[in-house]
């Protein structure tokens, strides 16, 4: 048995408190690794393009107010 299929295993013996716990806490986790991840492409420049793409469309009056 894999990890995976080890911890779905566990999860599902989880009270309705711990699962609640475990919910919060992965929440918690998972938009930390997602705001690293974001960071690390922002500072390699990942997002350049999309950003300059988004700024001409802009100007070019491609975009609206909300």
């Amino acid at each position: 048995m894999g990890d995976v299929e080890k911890l779905e295993r566990q999860i599902k013996d989880l009270s309705p408190e711990e699962l609640a716990a475990f919910r919060k806490w992965f929440l918690t986790y998972d938009w930390e690794v997602w705001d690293r991840q974001l960071e690390q492409d922002v500072a390699a420049g990942k997002l350049d393009a999309l950003a300059e793409k988004a700024l001409r469309d802009h100007a070019a009056g491609k975009s609206t107010k909300f």
